[in-house]
């Protein structure tokens, strides 16, 4: 079996590796000749920084960006904030940092398990029958595997060959990019400033430079190709957080529409869509990075078990039932926040009253955090399965004597048993690794957790027999 996965961006690069390393033959092809400047995501969210540990590159990245602990919404002078301290994670914070270096550690762990990247590679043409996929393309010839990702972006061609509507919305405000250093010292937080005339975004690179994001009303008509100069951002800054913060140099900028929209499936026989192909919003929450490499680190497992040959019949299609969701409420989510932010005058009189509101709120604050973070989600039990306690829920990074959790995960199912029943998974050797715990899992009051790689929990059960052990790990895991 193989896999051609279309488009380089991190939601392509972080499948194209995990493929990879579970021995699947994977190629990316890659529309642009060369590598692109473009760096809009600035944040990577706890549960992605789990999924990218879990692949041995979080710490590297960490050591990189700025962690950040809070939002800090400045409102008519006002300042309101919001914690994104995660008390079970071990990131317990965003992690600023600029998506090409996101991007250049996935690249080369991909590279490094052998994945081939293919520039200047546009798909003109799609065609699937029973036994695969013919891509063709811009060149005159034509690549084929067995499956295909479309990972290529908010204009996606796989998603237009394949007809598949991309409902949403267009938002009338330009929304403008820009990296800038300020001689104002800034709380360490995600800084949103928010005012009449629209909304600005500063979170922090260090050494005073932030990311600025604009949403400016007034600029609503400008030409989208115009470009960005600095006087234009200081007059955005001065309109709408009342300051200019110290602007004192601009280093890079661009000009975009943003949008609301989703695919309406993610799977069309055997084409799936993935990141921006799949699902594009507001950069307000900065979800869309994260989210698509949420949307790999799912997918992924399940074509490596169609390539191993054990996986069960309706597994690859858990990819719709789990992740459409998980799309449709990052986009409400993104677009209440856009509301709030740019807001009309009605709602903005009464937002000084709504956002205190919304941000003290125990249960709404904490309902946000754990969706923005990522950490909240959590998976349907797929039909003719064994229900159980928490299946389908993240599981955290478990302390193991003197190891974690998550660093044996790698790829694979894990068992993590206290009973002597694990015996029971000789068979599945090849696909599980088991691992026994001589004092109760710290977890519930589970003796037994079966973890999917992707690190939800797929059954869990206290005290099985030997019965119920095959059956779940049948289920799951396919014949023996």
């Amino acid at each position: 079996m193989s896999v051609i996965i279309v488009g380089a961006g991190p939601t392509g690069l972080a499948l194209a590796g995990d493929l990879a390393a579970a021995g699947v033959p994977v190629k990316i092809l890659e529309r642009r000749a060369e590598e692109s400047n473009l760096t809009r995501a600035f944040a990577v969210h706890a549960r992605t920084l789990e999924l990218l540990d879990m692949r041995g590159l979080a710490d590297g990245l960490v050591a990189q960006g700025i962690q950040v602990p809070q939002v800090r919404v400045h409102l008519k002078g006002a300042e309101l904030a919001f914690n994104m301290c995660h008390p079970d994670s071990r990131f317990p914070y965003v992690l600023i940092l600029r998506q090409a270096r996101t991007e250049a550690a996935l690249e080369e762990r991909a590279r490094d398990l052998g994945v081939e990247i293919v520039r200047g590679a546009e798909v003109t043409g799609l065609a699937q029958d029973a036994d695969g996929v013919t891509l063709a393309l811009c060149t005159g010839g034509s690549e084929r595997a067995d499956y295909v990702v479309g990972c290529d972006g908010a204009h996606s061609a796989v998603r237009r060959l394949l007809g598949v509507g991309f409902s949403g919305k267009s938002y009338d405000t330009r929304i403008l990019l820009a990296d800038v250093l300020l001689k104002r010292q800034l709380p360490l937080a995600v800084n949103p400033f928010i005012g009449d005339d629209g909304a600005v975004l500063l979170p922090p690179y260090g050494d005073g430079w932030f990311r600025a994001t604009i949403w400016d009303r007034t600029g609503q008509n400008i030409p989208i190709d115009q470009p960005v100069d600095i006087e234009e951002v200081r007059d955005s800054l001065l309109r709408i957080a009342g300051d200019d913060l110290g602007l004192a140099e601009m280093s890079w900028s661009t000009r975009f529409l943003s949008e609301r929209r989703q695919a309406r499936t993610y799977r069309v026989g055997r084409v799936f869509l993935a990141g921006d192909a799949a699902h594009v919003h507001s950069p307000l929450g900065a979800m869309g990075m994260s989210t698509g490499i949420q949307d790999a680190a799912n997918l992924s497992w399940k074509l490596a078990a169609a390539h191993q040959g054990w996986a069960p019949p309706w597994l690859l299609d858990t990819y719709q039932s789990e992740r459409h969701p998980v799309g449709r409420t990052v986009l409400r989510l993104t677009d209440l926040l856009r509301r709030l932010a740019d807001a009309p005058a009605p709602i903005r009189l009464l937002r000084p009253y709504i956002a205190p509101a919304i941000i003290n709120h125990p249960k709404i604050s904490e309902k946000a955090r754990l969706t923005l973070s990522g950490l909240g989600i959590h998976y349907p039990t797929p039909d003719g399965t064994l229900a159980s306690p928490m299946a389908g829920h993240r599981l955290p990074d478990l302390r193991l004597g003197t190891g974690r959790l998550y660093e044996r995960m790698r790829g694979r199912f894990v068992l993590l048993d206290a009973t002597t029943t694990h015996e029971a998974a000789g068979p599945w050797h090849d696909r599980i690794d088991v691992l026994t715990a001589d004092s109760p899992i710290p977890y519930g009051e589970a003796t037994t957790l079966l973890i999917r790689p992707d690190g939800y929990l797929a059954w869990t059960a206290t005290h099985p027999n030997l019965q119920q052990m095959r059956l779940a790990l049948r289920q799951w895991c396919g014949q023996a």
